[in-house]
């Protein structure tokens, strides 16, 4: 099993070997006469390298096992300074009599061509010109610089110095090492302790334990068969998540080639042609080739001998099956497809996936009949096939689009796919992506479709969970979907926005500032007043000291009047530097912005960054003691967090109080899809806090004015069913206007194919009369000037009664 490893980069676990008693060590001043360094190449992916990456190989020259539990291999740069350290590669297994035990190091660039499989893998990246390594007993980093030294260090049971290293056994180190070029014993493995005598220069040829070499020659030629050996496609990838063979060799594993992947994480899928009766053990398998091209062809018969590997991208995340370091032999090409697996509403479950009461699922038996997921996971590295599927979330910049092969589970009006509660997931959303560089993804909106079908492999990754790799994509069929523009406000409604500009900087494009100002002029017909999220310090991300933001206003505001609307003034905290989290050296903060000729802003002093704003009641209801002020700027609630913005306005002579939120993100979260069910929600505790303390704040308003007119909005990066909303309105202090729409239009952003709601306006009961509406201008569409879709209230301050939306 793996976690994250860099996708350029293969590591493969040590392979187990029956061991025997050896002797203890001799230091190398006297020569070994059983485990000895054979052959040390540091030039794999180098610039003109064959092989990939460097290795280590060891050798055995005695009649028993040697024991290399406990054991390493050591590598010191040829001229050490006084900072240079020995780099610890450990070893497991043994080393059979007379065998060979290969050590696979770091990768390059470079290079077409794998290991064998190796026995032990560690991170070092050789020199290919000069270096030492050191067979150690132990795990301890060496200390010592010299030859001398080292040869006192009875821990060191072999040393080959080679280039123009100055720790070496003998007069001098081994020469004519390059990038094509290692440096290897004598098939009699001998040892003098001399590395000039007792080594030579050469082309690299790397033997693993099983004495297989590059390219598979070895012994029966186990590495490059031309028969399929005893393992399916269905025997590696098992009845649960994980592979019953995790960290084995396989040898000769027969499939069709159903898609090559030749840019990121490289290589190929394959699947058997002659699958089981069994519905859990799927019949495709990736075959992962690090670094190098795949030199195969869809269509191909192949045979991969390999490692298995489980790759998780993150540790919350499901894992993916491989076969790794492979060697292939192509049988034949131009081999029908397997037919792909129909995937529609009658074959995908309702339920998502099974429950481990928040522990891992990897060990469940699969229930394909039962959880979409495990349907899914059974279909790993399985050719699929959807049609005339409605699009849920609109194309990205990574060239992506999530549609749903389910047209009647949970639609909005607009054709997305709504999220409604932790428990009734949408199982029919799927991400697809191409693997035909010359057909990419079409540029599609929420509510359009890919006509007819779209074919490939189910695979899995990080962002979103199961995607299909399309070899063949549907049409796009253009729904035609339109932003919205809301009504204007009557002269006697007060219009209060929301809007999240998803850090907006001085220094951004005039694009950027012109797109989301029309979005406020038009698609918001100019509210009266807009409470932004995300308005950064005028240089953005530079990390200087800047915490004004008044630049990047007079931009946006300069923008609106061109885009026909009014001139906005704006009313603002700055944080203290580096202190309300966001993109670092940003100083992300909450922004009022207000029309002077429909609306006034109470201007009262003594709101600052660290400042609590307080109720203050007097004989005319209540005033804020600072405005604009902050709620409890100094709570640990706030901790590397936006703070809330309160300001008071009069609209027709009577007060309102707006409070701009922009809460902790949901950044932590274990993902829908993960490892872990029910996925745990970290990131809620702080938010939970945080609302806690707005809506403490909101009581105590009410307490000096049951009658006070409280508008709380902005981007509360949660749900309207969450825990966070909970206490936010608790003790009937506030009412979510989300939940007052049509439950098929209740959303406001979408993420990974779900239409939901992060963004929020909520009013206190002294707010009688409302119309509420998201707009939707952004979270729908391939092209947006934000994330997410901006909300507004327009609210009658003179109601004498409750209203409606």
């Amino acid at each position: 099993m793996h976690i994250s490893r860099p996708r350029s980069v293969l590591l493969a676990g040590a392979v187990a070997v029956t061991l025997s008693a050896t002797a203890l060590p001799a230091a190398f001043a006297a020569p070994s006469s059983t485990a000895v360094i054979s052959e040390v190449y540091g030039g794999g992916g180098n610039s003109g390298a064959t092989l990939t990456r460097d290795f280590i190989e060891l050798a055995n020259a005695s009649s028993s096992a040697y024991d290399l539990s406990g054991f390493s291999v050591q590598y010191l740069p040829g001229s050490p300074s006084a900072g240079s350290l020995w780099q610890v590669s450990a070893l497991t297994g043994s080393v059979a009599p007379g065998g060979r035990y290969l050590v696979a190091q770091a990768a390059g660039t470079g290079g077409t061509v794998a290991l064998p499989t190796p026995d032990a893998t560690g991170t070092v990246a050789m020199s290919a010109t000069s270096g030492t390594v050191a067979l150690v007993s132990g795990t301890t980093p060496l200390t010592c610089k010299t030859a001398a030294d080292c040869a006192a260090d009875t821990r060191i049971v072999d040393l080959v110095g080679y280039g123009s290293a100055v720790v070496r056994e003998g007069s001098g180190p081994v020469t004519g090492t390059s990038a094509t070029a290692s440096v290897a014993r004598a098939a009699s493995l001998a040892d003098t302790d001399d590395n000039a005598a007792d080594l030579s220069a050469g082309a690299p040829t790397p033997v693993n334990a099983a004495g297989e070499t590059s390219g598979g020659a070895g012994p029966g030629d186990p590495g490059n068969p031309t028969e399929p050996g005893t393992v399916r496609v269905h025997d590696i990838q098992g009845t649960t998540r994980v592979s019953p063979l995790d960290g084995q060799s396989v040898t000769g594993v027969p499939g069709i080639v159903t898609g090559v992947r030749t840019s990121g994480s490289r290589g190929f899928w394959i699947q058997d042609a002659t699958p089981d009766a069994d519905p859990r053990t799927g019949e495709g398998v990736f075959v992962f080739t690090g670094s190098a091209a795949p030199a195969v062809a869809v269509g191909d018969s192949v045979l991969v001998s390999g490692k298995v590997d489980e790759y998780y991208p993150s540790t919350t995340t499901q894992s993916i099956t491989e076969i790794t370091a492979p060697r292939v032999t192509v049988l034949s090409s131009g081999n029908a497809l397997p037919a792909p697996v129909v995937l529609d509403a009658a074959s995908v479950p309702d339920a998502y996936v099974p429950s481990a009461d928040g522990g891992s699922i990897d060990a469940l038996a699969l229930d394909p009949a039962t959880y979409a997921l495990d349907l899914y996971e059974s279909l790993e590295g399985t050719r699929v096939e959807i049609a005339d599927t409605r699009v849920t979330g609109a194309t990205t910049a990574y060239h992506e689009v999530w549609v749903t092969i389910k047209p009647n589970e949970n639609p909005t009006l607009r054709g997305g796919t709504l999220y409604s509660s932790y428990t009734d997931q949408n199982t029919g959303r799927i991400k697809v992506m191409s693997l035909d560089a010359t057909r990419p993804i079409p540029v599609a909106n929420v509510g359009d479709a890919l006509s007819g079908t779209t074919t490939g492999v189910l695979d899995y990754d990080s962002f979103g969970g199961y995607n299909l790799q399309a070899t063949e994509l549907g049409t796009l069929t253009d729904h035609h979907l339109r932003r919205e523009v809301t009504r204007k406000q009557m002269g006697k409604e007060l219009a209060v926005a929301t809007y999240n500009v998803e850090n907006l900087d001085a220094l951004d494009e005039q694009g950027k500032f012109d797109t989301l100002a029309a979005g406020v002029a038009v698609n918001l017909s100019s509210p009266d007043i807009v409470s932004l999220e995300e308005i950064q310090d005028d240089n953005g991300a530079v990390n200087d000291g800047t915490v004004g933001s008044d630049a990047t206003l007079k931009r946006f505001t300069d923008a609106i009047v061109a885009a026909g609307g009014p001139q906005y003034a704006w009313r603002y905290i700055a944080p203290e530097n580096g202190k309300d989290g966001g993109e670092p050296g940003g100083n992300i903060r909450n922004v009022f912005l207000f029309n002077p000729e429909r609306v006034d802003f109470v201007d009262r002093p003594g709101g600052d960054a660290t400042t609590a704003v307080t109720a203050v009641k007097t004989e005319n209801g209540v005033t804020l003691s600072a405005s604009p002020g902050r709620i409890a700027p100094t709570s640990d609630a706030w901790n590397d967090s936006r703070k809330p913005l309160v300001g008071e306005f009069r609209f027709h002579g009577k007060p309102v109080f707006v409070i701009g939120n922009h809460f902790a993100s949901k950044g932590g979260d274990q993902p829908l899809h993960g490892r872990y069910q029910e996925p745990t929600r970290s990131s809620e505790t702080k938010r939970v806090k945080q609302a806690t303390e707005v809506n403490t704040f909101v009581k105590s308003l009410l307490a000096a004015d049951k009658s006070a007119r409280v508008i709380t909005l902005g981007d509360l990066n949660d749900f309207a069913f969450s825990p966070t909303m909970a206490a936010l309105t608790g003790g009937g202090t506030l009412k979510p206007l989300i939940t007052t729409l049509p439950e098929n239009e209740q959303y406001s952003y979408v993420y990974e194919g779900n239409s939901q709601t992060l963004d929020h306006i909520l009013i206190s009961p002294g707010v009688r009369r409302f119309d509420y509406d998201v707009v939707h201008i952004n979270a729908e569409f391939a092209d947006q000037a934000s994330d997410h879709d901006p909300q507004i209230v327009r609210v009658d301050v003179n109601a004498p009664d409750q209203g409606h939306h």
